[in-house]
């Protein structure tokens, strides 16, 4: 069990930091293999999810990425989260699959459409923090991340990259940061009704952030880093829709 445990948690921290759903590999093994219920896994993973971005946060620092202007982007996704949060118990799981479900289809279009776009380098004067559709836009990504977490990188990292304005890699630090500003309070909250298992949530976390030291060091040495990330977030993508209505 705890091999198991732990490659999924290197993976997990991996995919997170370069991509994002990571949440579709630690989801299924706190629920299969750990037995939590659906309800308490959700809860859990959120624990992990705090733990590889304060890592990731910091490695993405050191290399040089420049974090200004970023608060535009993390209050109307921390509001959103916090809405999302209590949305969590209305709505059903057949709902919510067939929704993450098609969502992730027209992401795996948008990346195949215009994928220059996601692979240039960016202009820092360029970006477009403050403007009402960026904002909109993090809010209702908000609420989604509140809801769930699985998932939620992806549509961070296209909200950085096709609307802020962002290189794949810096866009991937400022998802880390917006992730790690809504996953403190949504844990709150999931911690108030008593669906969070720290013991597994803790233990998964030291793996994640054992990956989520890789996914710097990759996003930030090798390179052509944006080009295969683009890739990795295709592959995901495909993955993750394939699970999600055939599964």
């Amino acid at each position: 069990m705890w091999i198991l445990f732990a490659v999924a948690g290197v993976v997990a921290g991996v995919i997170n930091t370069l991509a994002g759903s990571g949440s579709l590999v630690t989801l299924p093994i706190f629920m299969f293999v750990c037995g939590l219920p659906p309800n308490i896994a959700n809860g859990t993973n959120r624990v992990g999810v705090i733990f590889q971005t304060v890592v990731g946060i910091r490695g993405f620092r050191e290399s040089g990425t420049d974090y200004r202007g970023s608060a535009w982007l993390v209050v109307p996704a921390v509001i959103g989260a916090l809405l999302g949060a209590w949305l969590a118990s209305e709505m059903s799981a057949d709902q919510m699959r067939y929704v993450i479900g098609g969502l992730m289809v027209v992401m795996l279009f948008v990346l195949l459409v215009n994928p220059k776009r996601w692979i240039q380098e960016s202009d820092s004067s360029n970006r477009n923090n403050a403007g009402w559709l960026s904002i909109g836009i993090y809010f209702l990504i908000g609420i989604y991340g509140g809801f769930i977490q699985a998932g939620v990188g992806i549509f961070l990292l296209a909200a950085a990259v096709l609307v802020s304005r962002y290189s794949l890699k810096d866009g991937n630090a400022i998802k880390l940061l917006v992730i790690l500003a809504f996953a403190i309070p949504t844990l709150g909250i999931f911690c108030w009704h008593n669906q969070v298992h720290f013991g597994y949530g803790i233990a998964m976390a030291v793996f994640q952030s054992i990956g989520a030291v890789l996914g710097v060091r990759f996003a930030t040495r090798v390179p052509d880093a944006n080009l295969w990330i683009h890739r990795l977030l295709i592959v995901i993508l495909i993955a993750a829709a394939t699970k999600i209505f055939l599964f």
